[in-house]
């Protein structure tokens, strides 16, 4: 299995928020906010981060797929965000 964050990301869009003023609000690690972007398993507890900080549930963030389906995710993913 996969997962993919891309539901993060276009949150972040969604609330003109960039990833670093993400991850100063959440106070997650530079490290925490890569593994993200690079769809890498995160501990929990930098989800429940991420989600307190966006008020938001686990399900507005991430998505989980086998890993074939996560290949076409990655295509539409826009890396112009900071």
């Amino acid at each position: 299995m996969a997962r993919s964050y891309n539901k993060l990301w276009h949150r972040l869009i969604d609330l003109n928020m960039t990833k670093g003023e993400l991850r100063r609000k959440s106070g997650i690690t530079t490290n925490a906010l890569a593994q993200l972007w690079k769809n890498e398993s995160v501990p929990i507890h930098t989800l429940e981060k991420v989600c307190m900080a966006l008020d938001c549930g686990l399900e507005d963030i991430v998505e989980i797929f086998p890993d074939e389906e996560l290949k076409e995710v990655d295509q539409g993913k826009d890396d112009s965000h900071d």
